[in-house]
């Protein structure tokens, strides 16, 4: 070793032997960046996956330094002297501009003057004159003054017979509805059964529309609203939210029209004219039946997180502790959100998301994210204030609660085919019931993993719902233009009512909602058209009232329907 002190420092070398001097060292330059990512993938709608991207960018940028300036003989500089229009070597003049001094001077406009000549001996009349002039201007200007009063007046007087006539109006609207309503009652055959519903028509607003929603009104029990929309993706277009009264059939008490197709609305139960509607381009909104307005109070948008898909069912909750009104929805893209109405805007809050229960499959790439489930149905306990099922379009049925967000209490593989309802018992706090297209309903205890009760309506079932008035009474909409009504105090194994309630052959039933009070049942059809229908005496007996804690409750069977109307 040698080396060189400079100060407190010393520099040394390493001897190097001529050996290691003529030893050959490779150095391979290569063209990849060491530090491009190697684990970008793409995702394939052909394989509906994701896949890795082999071909990568190598190249790397150290330094850039764009110039201002360019030289006037090189080829940037010609290429834009041609763009900008200049032709080689010409000459740009330059404009000299003169400036002229001219003098500032302000201008206003002189006063208006007027020349007044007179006589020394005509000094009393002239001032007369001038006197009698202004008495007459004074006197023009009070006439004006009494034309617009009066001009005032008029519009006064006239505003107040407007206002009578509308009151007038109002009062005849009243009466001619009163009258209208008694007309009804009037014409009203129970049992009668019109031969003209198979070439009745539908009305322009609501044409080529099907009923995709219903729900009855607690407060006011003659109250119900139809949700008017289209099943068929490939026939989407307006929607209409109707509120009807069993009291006039012909013409609807309220109707808004919307832009999209509605699929789904709940009333709420105390606030009962605060109505929620799911949209099928996944937007929920808030009609309020007090405002004249056919807009709603409330309406989601891509900004304040709309469902991505159709939403397929909502329910109104109870109150936050902040005293603020909130529904949930559900809809195909996996998610149920809350929805909580804040002043003028509706705040969501993501509750849970359904996934697939496929497991998690994992390669070189890593562990690929689960896929979603569609929600297709929604339902809260009556008694269980956190506890709810979502059915969806894989035939699943989850359990899932407001507290636990990651994961389902519990999962029920119900059916082969969507789960077009599930709705828990009014009564028994352990029932449920759920339908399917795959031709069954069946009855659960959502403490066991299997159905306690099966039944096979040999057509797909579009809708099922409980009785208000007993434990053991439920009815089932088929595709065939069927009712059915089962009591399994009376029989376990069979319908003890099946009614068609269709006009044409090819009409399919799409929803059917009990009234909460009255023994009557309402059924839409894919037509547009709401059937009203009342259950005869031994289909609406109530449960007897148990002598003893050891008897149970009693169920009376029922056999038919009467008709409404």
């Amino acid at each position: 070793h040698s080396g060189i002190e400079k100060g407190c420092k010393k520099y040394c070398w390493h001897q190097i032997t001529g050996t290691e001097l003529k030893e050959e060292i490779t150095r391979i330059l290569t063209a990849n960046n060491p530090h491009a990512p190697q684990n970008i993938v793409r995702f394939s709608f052909k394989e509906r996956s994701f896949k890795p991207i082999s071909v990568v960018d190598q190249m790397t940028v150290h330094f850039v330094l764009e110039s201002t300036l360019l030289h006037q003989d090189s080829d940037e500089a010609r290429r834009l002297r041609i763009k900008e229009g200049l032709s080689e070597g010409k000459h740009i003049p330059t404009f000299v501009f003169q400036s002229f001094h001219q003098e500032r001077h302000c201008q206003t406009e002189p006063p208006p003057r007027s020349s007044f000549s007179a006589t020394a001996n005509q000094v009393l009349d002239i001032i007369y004159d001038a006197l009698l002039e202004e008495l007459q201007k004074q006197e023009q200007n009070k006439e004006k003054q009494k034309a617009t009063t009066q001009k005032k007046e008029d519009e006064k007087s006239k505003k107040k017979i407007m206002l009578l006539r509308l009151m007038i109006s109002l009062k005849f609207d009243r009466v001619a509805k009163i009258l209208e309503r008694i007309w009804f009652i009037k014409t009203h055959f129970k049992y009668f059964e019109d031969a003209s519903d198979e070439f009745r028509e539908q009305e322009e607003p609501s044409k080529s529309l099907s009923v995709t929603a219903l729900c009855w009104n607690d407060k006011y029990n003659d109250i119900f609203a139809v949700g008017m929309g289209s099943y068929d993706f490939s026939k989407q277009g307006s929607g209409m939210l109707i509120i009807y009264s069993l009291k006039n059939s012909a013409f609807p008490e309220y109707y808004y029209s919307t832009t999209s197709g509605i699929l789904c609305l709940d009333i709420h139960k105390q606030h009962s004219y605060l109505v929620a509607v799911g949209f099928y381009d996944g937007c929920v909104a808030v009609y309020n039946l007090k405002r004249e307005r056919a807009e709603p109070v409330y309406k989601s948008n891509a900004n304040t997180g709309k469902h991505t898909d159709p939403v397929w069912q909502v329910r109104w909750q109870n109150d936050d502790m902040d005293n603020n009104r909130n529904f949930y929805s559900v809809s195909s893209d996996g998610r149920v959100v809350s929805w909580t109405l804040v002043k003028n805007e509706l705040v969501f809050t993501d509750i849970i998301t359904l996934t697939l229960d496929c497991g998690v499959s994992e390669d070189l790439e890593g562990a690929q994210p689960l896929m979603t489930a569609c929600g297709t149905s929604l339902d809260f306990h009556k008694h269980i204030e956190y506890l709810f099922l979502v059915g969806t379009e894989e035939g699943k049925i989850h359990k899932c609660s407001k507290t636990y967000s990651s994961q389902f209490l519990d999962t029920y593989d119900a059916h082969s085919m969507p789960v077009d309802a599930v709705k828990w018992n009014h009564f028994h706090p352990k029932v449920f019931i759920s339908c399917s297209s795959d031709w069954t309903v069946k009855i659960w205890d959502h403490t066991v993993s299997t159905p306690m009760f099966t039944f096979d309506l040999s057509s797909a079932v579009a809708d099922v719902a409980w009785s208000p008035y007993s434990s053991t009474v439920f009815a089932a909409v088929t595709t065939d233009g069927r009712v059915h009504v089962f009591d399994l105090s009376v029989n376990k194994y069979e319908a003890i009512c099946k009614q068609p309630v269709v006009a044409k052959k090819k009409t399919k039933l799409t929803h059917i909602e009990f009234n909460p009070l009255h023994p009557i049942i309402i059924v839409g059809d894919d037509r547009g058209y709401v059937t009203s229908l009342k259950l005869s005496p031994n289909l609406r007996k109530k449960p007897k009232v148990s002598k003893s804690p050891e008897e149970p409750d009693s169920e009376v069977a029922a056999i038919r329907f009467d008709w409404l109307g």
